[in-house]
């Protein structure tokens, strides 16, 4: 019988606009940022977390947020569907 487990799941979606979401582009595929960092704005936010960005009812980004720094930006991956445009800082 499997052993019961002691940890309970806390992620949370992070929900923006595309159009006030300020990004820079770490990785990038076929003209989309597929892996972005990001202002934290919400100290509440933490790895795991889920970012959303859309526009209106569309998707524009959907992934998992790997790394939260202590300088107050995380990164997040979407390697199968975003619709960002890839970024040149």
């Amino acid at each position: 019988m499997a052993e019961p487990t002691n940890y309970t799941n806390t992620s949370q979606t992070v929900v923006v606009d595309a159009d006030t979401f300020d990004f820079e582009t770490v990785e990038h595929e076929n003209g989309r940022a597929t892996v972005v960092r990001f202002k934290v704005l919400n100290p509440g936010i933490s790895a795991g977390d889920v970012l959303l960005v859309l526009s209106g009812s569309d998707i524009h980004f959907h992934g998992m947020i790997g790394v939260v720094s202590e300088d107050g930006s995380a990164i997040a991956t979407d390697r199968r569907g975003s619709l960002l445009p890839a970024t040149v800082q």
